[in-house]
């Protein structure tokens, strides 16, 4: 069966930065897309960012534009979320996500609702910045 697991997170301070990575097992990876999404304490799981199965096309949230970067190795059946400038607001358990339908942009994603999506999910990984 596909699994996702999400690797990279931690503790960190305001300013520092995360390599998050998301190793997909379980089926052709380099067809799907992917995306990572993060839920923090009482709140709703919400977009992150996306990739294309590809990796040509890139979606991100407002809060990711500048200081996130979602990249994809199909070699390596991996897709990883560089965090830069960490926020306290950042703080959030994240999700990887990837599609179940092949070929498709991934700007899905950055649209629905999570809950209405077709996507299979990892684990999650604690990000915790503190100020």
């Amino acid at each position: 069966q596909v699994q996702l697991v999400e690797s990279g997170g931690g503790m960190v301070q305001a300013g520092d930065s995360l390599r998050l990575s998301c190793a997909a097992s379980g089926r052709t990876f380099s067809v799907y897309a992917m995306g990572w999404f993060r839920q923090a304490p009482g709140k709703e799981r919400e977009f992150v960012a996306a990739i294309n199965w590809s990796g040509i096309h890139t979606y991100y949230a407002d809060s990711a534009k500048g200081r996130f970067t979602i990249s994809r190795d199909n070699a390596k059946n991996t897709v990883y979320l560089q965090l830069n400038s960490l926020k306290p607001e950042d703080t959030a358990v994240y999700y990887c996500a990837g599609d179940t339908v092949s070929f498709r942009s991934g700007q899905t994603m950055s649209v629905m609702p999570h809950s209405s999506l077709s996507v299979y999910w990892g684990q999650g990984t604690q990000v915790t910045v503190s100020s």
